[in-house]
């Protein structure tokens, strides 16, 4: 790069230069100038403009700025201040030109001066675009593999030190479902991590994406934050409503385990109670896995609770409607508390309705909701109504 014109100039002027530049700069290595001073010599001196090749090898030098982590900022500083200095230092034979001349070789510069950074920012920009689309691959490979919990530990270790993560520490997982598909869900990963990271530190911290569902991993003992984890729910909640898009959200905390297969167990109870709370129609936009361990105790003897819900509800069938209104009725009353004035708010009935709802449930099934005797049998069966999709799904009575 530079042409003959500018051949015989002074090299050790250019060096000087140079090393003025960067020192204005805050030490930025000199050799991101590359052929840079030369190209603004030949303008002043010929008004020659940079040749195509010229400017991708600016192109070239901004993609290694960034590659050596120096800001954009001490970046164009360094190429503004080698042209603050190279003008106010030029040789004598272009301060002796006449007016006219100096306005020419002034142009000529500035419009090196504007290619040449425009051109550097344009590489800097790209080198972080895939400096950045290369890290977010590494981090959904890496969440991806710890949710797993069947890679080599020994490798994951490995991988999950650049971020930070200490696998030997007690961790948990949360998962935020938008209730309809994120167009762009960059802004949803970044509102997260500015606020988690804001108030349980940047390390030990990874927000990602897995199946539609954003993935929060965190410390579970021991962070700097004064928002323990178990409020971590609430917290990705309150800031994911904020959003324009994707609401309203559900979100799901596993309980924390300790250890590198403890992050997978956890996250697999996040994921049944996401599920969980969709079949439970349950209200509440954050559920914690601790607090459905009930259902998953129902459910682990399925052709058990398959036989109580059949037992005790099918009877709901033979009423007007269905059974459904019913059901939501009974659950509605077990969740209030069984106050009737509160399940009719909760039902947007009227208190009439309930009340002749619970005696049609008393009638048709022989339990009477009210009573303590038979409340828990009824809860349960509404529980594993819910958990099974029961009316919607049919269960089979016993054989």
């Amino acid at each position: 790069m530079g042409g003959a014109s500018v051949a015989g100039s002074d090299d050790r002027w250019l060096a000087e230069v140079a090393s003025g530049a960067s020192r204005d700069a805050g030490g930025v290595p000199v050799e991101l100038l590359g052929d840079y001073l030369p190209l603004l010599a030949d303008a002043a001196i010929t008004g020659r403009r940079p040749k195509r090749a010229e400017l991708e090898a600016v192109e070239t030098l901004g993609r290694r700025a960034a590659e050596q982590g120096i800001s954009a900022g001490r970046a164009v500083q360094l190429y503004l201040s080698a042209a603050r200095r190279l003008w106010q230092d030029l040789p004598a034979v272009v301060r002796s030109r006449d007016r006219e001349a100096v306005r020419a070789a002034a142009a000529a510069v500035l419009q090196v001066i504007d290619d040449a950074v425009a051109t550097l920012a344009e590489g800097y920009a790209q080198a972080r675009r895939d400096l950045v689309r290369r890290e977010e691959a590494l981090r959904r490979e890496l969440v991806d593999d710890l949710l797993r919990g069947d890679s080599d530990p020994g490798a994951l270790v490995d991988r999950a030190e650049p971020f930070g993560l200490d696998l030997t520490r007690s961790h948990q997982v949360a998962l935020a479902a938008p209730s309809r598909r994120l167009p762009d869900t960059d802004t949803a990963i970044t509102a997260l991590e500015a606020v988690i990271f804001n108030r349980m530190g940047d390390r030990d911290v990874l927000v990602a994406t897995k199946d539609g569902l954003l993935v929060v991993l965190t410390p579970a003992d021991g962070h700097p934050g004064p928002a323990p984890a178990a409020d971590l729910g609430r917290l990705m909640h309150d800031e994911l409503r904020r959003l324009p898009r994707g609401g309203p959200w559900r979100v799901a905390v596993g309980r924390a385990h300790p250890g590198l297969y403890g992050i997978a167990r956890s996250y697999e109870e996040a994921r049944e109670a996401l599920t969980m709370a969709t079949r439970l129609r349950l209200e509440t936009p954050v559920v914690n896995a601790r607090d459905l361990l009930i259902y998953r105790v129902l459910l682990r003897d399925q052709p058990a609770i398959v036989e109580l819900v059949h037992a005790v509800l099918s009877p709901l069938e033979q009423a007007r409607g269905g059974a459904e209104p019913l059901l939501g009725t009974l659950q509605a009353y077990f969740d209030t508390g069984g106050v009737a004035t509160d399940t009719a708010k909760r039902i947007h009935v009227s208190v009439r309705t309930v009340t002749y709802r619970l005696q049609r449930i008393k009638d048709l099934t022989g339990y009477n909701p009210s009573d303590p005797a038979h409340r828990f049998t009824l809860q349960a069966a509404v529980l594993g109504a819910r958990a099974l999709e029961w009316p919607a799904e049919p269960v089979a009575g016993p054989a």
